[in-house]
């Protein structure tokens, strides 16, 4: 734990003209000094997962692992829904924003941790805190617009398949795309200026292995009131908004499947969006599972891991999911393997 900057030490430097050395314990933790004696945090220390030196080398080894799987993967769905024209279609347009959006989730974190664990040193600076959770807020709200752009595309194309192509065509998708980039960038920069007016006293260690904006509010020494309304109001809308069209549009998806006659014909159209809806399981899931769990424990380490749930298991497993129960996925990647085996 870094100590605060000695008052004797301040005046002496300031009566004698001289500047605290960069390079002091001091110097780690604040960067500057204002007319007011008011300090300037440059550093917090981000506790993990465990601070066992004998599991390092183990969570070390599988987050890699995993980030490795969550990039190829999610790289893969990209690389074949551009390649193949016949995937040149409102849902896997969707698709490849999600995919491209999970590996910009998983970078903005485990690279931070992975480096961390290497170089034994659990600090992060201020600056690169304020961009975890910047980008963190901006690409889990952006996937949140995604996921019910997905379901929509699905109720129009099973609800109103005459329309499909009038309601889904290249100028809505792109406006939806937009519309959900500007609000999740306001909302994430939003959130990020106002901790810009937070104070942070002597206890400067975060119980996650990233910057997560509710484990900074908790060691904040100001007030965080406005900060806390904000995360509700937001939540409210970027969650519930989303959540209640994918709750409507399966509703209606189910409805109308019901009134199909024959069971093939039911386990075909269910079959358009079991994937999306295995994604949308496993992503709003393992978010009230991390939210039910820090209701009932108390302790900062087991709220630690159960961010894991959330922050890089569904990114994980979106590639695995599309590319198991999608055949078109399976064709694209089949083709882009042999186009890239035989050049």
């Amino acid at each position: 734990m870094k100590s605060l900057v000695d008052p004797k030490e301040v005046e002496a430097s300031h009566g004698s003209g001289r500047s605290l050395p960069s390079n002091s314990p001091t110097g780690r933790v604040f960067n500057s000094i204002a007319p007011r004696n008011h300090t300037v945090i440059t550093e917090f220390i981000l506790l993990g997962l465990t601070d066992d030196p004998e599991l390092q080398p183990i969570i070390f080894s599988l987050f890699l692992m995993m980030y490795l799987v969550t990039v190829l993967g999610n790289l893969l769905i990209v690389l074949a829904v551009i390649s193949d024209s016949h995937l040149h279609t409102p849902m896997y347009f969707f698709l490849s924003h999600l995919s491209f959006t999970d590996i910009c989730v998983s970078t903005t974190t485990i690279p931070k941790m992975l480096m961390n664990i290497h170089t034994q040193n659990p600090t992060i600076t201020f600056t690169g805190c304020l961009n975890q959770i910047f980008f963190v807020l901006f690409f889990c709200a952006f996937e949140n617009f995604l996921l019910a752009a997905m379901s929509y595309d699905r109720y129009v194309a099973i609800c109103s398949p005459l329309r499909y192509t009038i309601i889904m065509n290249p100028c809505f998708c792109g406006l939806l795309i937009l519309l959900s980039f500007l609000t999740s960038i306001m909302v994430a920069l939003l959130h990020s200026l106002m901790i810009l007016h937070l104070s942070f006293c002597t206890h400067l260690e975060i119980t996650q292995f990233f910057c997560e904006l509710d484990q900074l509010l908790k060691i904040a020494c100001s007030s965080t009131l406005i900060n806390n309304i904000l995360i509700y109001v937001f939540a409210s809308i970027l969650v519930g908004v989303p959540l209640s069209g994918i709750i409507f549009s399966y509703t209606q998806i189910v409805s109308s499947v019901l009134r199909i006659p024959s069971s093939s014909g039911k386990y075909k159209v269910f079959s358009t969006c079991g994937s999306h809806l295995s994604v949308v399981s496993v992503f709003y899931g393992t978010g009230m599972g991390v939210y039910i769990n820090s209701l009932f424990t108390e302790s900062s380490r087991k709220t630690a891991v159960a961010s894991v749930m959330y922050i890089v298991v569904p990114q994980m497993m979106n590639p695995f999911i599309y590319s198991l129960r999608n055949k078109d996925i399976k064709v694209s990647l089949r083709k882009l393997f042999v186009r890239t085996s035989s050049s």
